[in-house]
This record gives structure tokens, C-alpha cells and sequence, in this order.
């Protein structure tokens, strides 16, 4: 038994927490399965090594911000048959990370954008790789406010950081000058370096006016575009299926009833 305190002691001082809650267990069914030592000390440090990856993993989850979580398994992609399967499941390989390339979700609203962003993401930080997660309104006005207060590069290191910087939601809103050119300052920095995953609702010839500035909205296009994937997903919103499934909105048929069903309805009307 002084041995066994001693191996208990040796783990709390080695920081193996996983392995000092198991050890009993551990030993116990090691001497009912008469399991060698070897298998049983493989054991122990096995589950040393798969706690300590979940607590990795929960911590970086929680440095990203992200809002929620999905994976790609959880995407429907029979409802969104506009989307290349294909091309997501090669960015799930994360080489996009690896060689600082971006991706561009484009699309109406609810339509899968923001998930597949995150679970890329997901994805990147199962890899080892930094992500985090900002909305496209939040993020400009962090970088406006930090311009004017010329604290600019301090705050950028926020967004420098990480290998995958997911910029959501961009377009809702319209932006000002200050908010544009802090923009594209990020841009910039990020360029060839890092990569930036960004869901839109606008196609990039409205991005002038969005920005305020169509040479600022140049340059911006222009190193975003240039080692990019862009997937442009069309298609009905998820959120609206739900509601009509639910029977709380209108199908599409009931929308946009056929000439015939139009007929017959006037003629009950009547």
C-alpha cells in the first residue's frame, strides 16, 4: 500500500489528474483481467492523454467565441443541393489552413453559411490550429474604435492570432470609411499569413457601396480573392423549413400556388 501512495503521489506531482482518479479502477481490473503491467500502464496514460485532449479542446473552444457548435456531419447537404460536397469535405482536410487561403460563403440568409464557417473551425481546432469567431459588425466597430484611439495594432493581434479568423454576418450592415479602412488594414495583415473564413449575404459587386469606398472595396477583393475558395450557396432557409414543417409558415407550393390549384381556389372563394 506504500507503494500505491507513493504512485499516487508521483501522478499528483506530474500533474496527471486523469490518471490519479483512475488508478484504483485501474489496478482493479488490471488484477481481475490478470492484465500485464505494460497493457495496464497503457491504459493509465491513455486516458491521461485523452482527458487532457478534451480539456484542450473545450479550452480553444472557448478562446474561438464561437456562438454555437456544428460539425460538417450535422449539415444537410441533400437541402442545399447548390453546395460542392465535394469542395467542403476537401476543406474539412484543412490544407486551406495550411497554405493561409480563405473561404468565401456566399448566400441568402439561412441558408448554412454561418454553420459550415464553424464547423470548419471546429474542425481547424481539433487540428491544433487557433480559430476564432467574430461578427462582421462587432469586428468593425472593435477595429473603428481602436483606429480613432490609436490603439489599432494592439487590437489587431486579437484578430492576428489565430491561423482561422471567422469574420460572420458581413454585409447586414453597412459600413463607415474608419470601419472599411481598419478593415482592410486587417485584410492585409492576414494576407498570405492567415486564414479568414467569411460569411456574406452580398455579392461582391455590392461591396463599394457596402463599404462606402469601391477602391477600398478593390483592394479588399483583391486579397481575399486571391488564394480563395468561394462556395455561392442558393437555396431555401433552414429557419423557414423548420417554421413550415411546423405549420407555422406557409409552404412554397402555398405560396405560389399552380394556375389550376389559383383557379380552384377563386372558384370556392366564390
Amino acid at each position: 500500500m506504500i507503494a500505491l501512495e507513493q504512485a499516487r503521489q508521483h501522478l499528483e506531482t506530474l500533474g496527471l489528474k486523469q490518471a490519479v482518479e483512475i488508478l484504483d479502477n485501474t489496478l482493479d481490473a488490471a488484477a481481475n483481467k490478470q492484465l500485464p503491467y505494460p497493457e495496464m500502464l497503457a491504459e493509465l496514460l491513455g486516458a491521461e492523454v485523452a482527458a487532457r485532449r478534451q480539456r484542450y479542446l473545450t479550452t480553444k473552444t472557448r478562446m474561438a467565441h464561437l456562438p454555437f457548435q456544428r460539425t460538417l456531419e450535422q449539415f444537410d447537404f441533400a437541402f442545399q443541393p447548390s453546395i460542392d460536397e465535394r469542395l467542403v469535405k476537401e476543406l474539412a482536410n484543412l490544407a486551406f489552413v495550411a497554405e493561409a487561403t480563405n473561404v468565401l460563403l456566399l448566400g441568402p440568409p439561412g441558408v448554412g453559411k454561418t454553420h459550415l464557417a464553424i464547423a470548419l473551425a471546429l474542425r481547424a481546432i481539433e487540428n491544433g490550429q487557433g480559430a476564432y469567431f467574430v461578427r462582421a459588425y462587432d469586428l468593425m466597430e472593435d477595429l473603428r474604435k481602436a483606429r480613432l484611439e490609436h490603439n489599432l495594432d494592439r487590437r489587431m493581434k486579437v484578430y492576428l492570432a489565430p491561423k482561422v479568423l471567422v469574420v460572420d454576418e458581413f454585409g447586414i450592415w453597412p459600413y463607415d470609411r474608419e470601419s472599411a479602412t481598419a478593415f482592410f488594414t486587417l485584410v492585409s495583415a492576414r494576407y498570405e499569413r492567415g486564414s479568414i473564413i467569411l460569411t456574406s449575404n452580398k455579392g461582391f459587386g455590392e461591396w463599394g457601396e457596402l463599404l462606402g469606398d469601391s477602391v477600398i472595396a478593390s483592394a479588399v477583393l483583391d486579397r481575399l480573392l486571391h488564394h480563395s475558395h468561394v462556395l455561392n450557396i442558393r437555396g431555401e432557409s433552414y429557419r423557414l423549413r423548420e417554421k413550415r414543417q411546423a405549420g407555422l409558415f406557409p409552404s412554397h407550393q402555398q405560396l405560389n400556388p399552380t394556375p389550376e390549384e389559383a383557379g380552384e381556389n377563386h372558384n370556392h372563394n366564390n
